[in-house]
């Protein structure tokens, strides 16, 4: 299944295997729901029977195309910036308001005469005094991005950074310092008032934060770097057109369509595992795909897993429940000779080839739209999130107990090793054993219902951390044949926290922790404490 659509936009190519015929039942299932065409009526039972946390949540449908009035605006923005001679940008945020600035930054690079770009979405302390040491704040603007305006790690961050500033010059020019971009009505729309900020850009309240790539939330850090945003939004509105058309079929080159359809079906085949190989430009891109995937599938018992930090390796390394994208830059990447070793051992391998680099914001759209078909498939409300909403009431009645009674529940470890304190249910012994105990799982031979393993750091999220938990996953991926995934926190909560939590409950998890060498508290803040 090769498709092909226009020269201007990606090419797809599908081999599915043993699961064409699935596929293209999917297709017709779509068709004869007339799902693509009612999703442009935005019409909420396409997804339930009721229109809760969907009919407000379409506005990043027209997204390339609302967006280009707003061109102008942000244009002049970043000349105001630049002539206020800032040199830096550090974007306060958690989950969709910080992924796609990190994925342009990244991918597109930085632009010469514009401020450079860096993303703050760790707690940790030593990820906060790092940001803190390596900066000159006098040339440094902050933006504080939350949908909400009450996202306590993204307020937690800017209450810090504001009191630096604050406490290095006139108080009354530190708001200068920030701006903000929010929803209309947010408590962060009043702050910005009250302090001054420098501009508060209003986005569209009908877009969730897992989808607002192509809105204020992404496109206002993208043209502080130098992205030209007219460009960027017009090959953006090229697969919004190539999306609108209603045949689903294979050859209808309608991409964006397929590529749910095949997501979809599969994972109700057991290909839950949505492992994505990237060309090493474009490996960045997986982080944001990972959020929009898990968080907009994984509840309600179902869910599509994206694997997005392994290493490509052999057949012999995976189980019988992987489905493979590639995403590359040219016909014959890096990562062609393995992919091709799978097609022949029977895994389903789709490849995803952008023309240039600037078609990002394109492909970012065409996953959009797929995951929105596939959650169609799998019967689940793209757009909401309950399982995160549940674990943050916990956590504030956590944060309650601990100003009535002054401490945080204690956990005491099973035993340490090598400086290394183990914290389990299971029987105490080393940590070998204890993994062993944990991971040796016999799953049968079925495809359905395989687990997985989700290794979650509540670390410094460094270059030299990355190399080390690449590292463990590829080698506990190896040895228990586990698709194997790992996050920071509190990232990963704002992301693959929903499907962890809210999925058929196959999830395998360890949690990373470690002791500060150095602490920095959360100081009281405008009206908070």
């Amino acid at each position: 299944m090769t498709i092909k659509p226009d020269s201007e936009l990606d090419s797809l190519q599908a081999h599915l295997a043993e699961w064409t015929d699935q596929v293209r039942a999917a297709c017709e299932t779509l068709n004869g729901r007339n799902i693509v065409a009612r999703i442009w009526e935005r019409d909420h039972t396409v997804w339930k029977p009721g229109p809760q946390e969907i009919s407000n949540r379409l506005g990043w449908l027209y997204c390339p195309e609302n967006m280009q009035k707003h061109i102008t605006e942000i244009d002049r923005f970043v000349e105001e910036i630049k002539a206020a001679g800032y040199t830096r940008v550090i974007l306060l945020g958690m989950g969709g308001s910080s992924l796609a600035p990190e994925v342009f930054r990244s991918v597109l690079g930085l632009k010469d005469g514009f401020p450079d770009l860096a993303i703050m979405d760790s707690t940790d302390p030593g990820a906060v005094l790092a940001c803190d040491k390596q900066h000159d704040f006098e040339t440094t603007l902050f933006i504080v991005a939350t949908k909400s305006g009450g996202t306590v790690e993204t307020l937690s961050l800017f209450k810090y950074f504001y009191n630096r500033l604050r406490s290095e010059g006139d108080e009354q020019q530190a708001g200068q310092h920030f701006i903000a971009i929010t929803d209309p009505g947010s408590s962060l729309e009043r702050m910005a008032g009250e302090l001054l900020f420098r501009k508060t850009f209003l986005n569209d309240p009908d877009i969730g934060g897992r989808y607002s790539a192509l809105s204020f939330f992404g496109l206002v850090p993208a043209a502080l770097i130098g992205v030209d945003l007219d460009q960027f939004l017009a090959k953006a509105r090229q697969m919004m057109d190539t999306s609108q058309i209603s045949n689903c079929t294979p050859e209808a080159g309608n991409t964006p369509a397929l590529l749910g359809a095949i997501m979809g079906s599969l994972a109700l085949a057991g290909r839950d595992k949505l492992t994505l190989i990237s060309s090493a430009q474009l490996s960045p891109l997986g982080a944001w795909i990972e959020q929009l995937v898990a968080e907009s599938t994984g509840k309600e018992g179902r869910g599509i897993l994206p694997v997005t930090t392994e290493p490509l390796a052999g057949p012999s390394v995976y189980g019988p429940d992987r489905l493979f994208v590639s995403l590359a830059l040219t016909e014959a990447d890096e990562h062609q000779i393995g992919l091709d070793r799978l097609i022949e051992a029977g895994f389903p391998v789709v490849r995803l080839v952008l023309p240039d680099i600037m078609h990002l914001g394109a492909e970012m759209y065409r996953w959009e739209i797929a995951t929105a078909v596939a959650s169609h498939l799998l019967n689940v409300n793209p757009f909401d999130q309950p399982n995160v909403e549940a674990a943050k009431v916990l956590a504030r009645t956590m944060v309650k107990e601990y100003q009535q009674t002054g401490s945080l529940p204690k956990l005491s470890p099973s035993f340490i090793e090598n400086d290394i304190a183990v914290i389990t249910s299971q029987k105490a012994g080393t940590i070998s054993d204890v993994m062993s105990d944990m991971l040796d799982i016999t799953t049968g031979t079925g495809s359905v219902g395989r687990p997985y393993l989700a290794i979650q750091a509540f670390i410094n999220p460094t270059p030299a951390t990355d190399k080390l938990l690449t590292v463990m996953s590829e080698v506990l991926r190896n040895r228990f044949k586990l698709a194997t995934t790992f996050g920071y926190g509190p990232r990963f909560l704002h992301s693959t926290g929903q499907l962890h939590k809210g999925d058929a409950g196959f999830g395998l998890f360890i949690q990373i922790t470690a002791e500060m060498p150095e602490d920095a508290g959360i100081p009281d803040g405008p009206g908070q404490s």
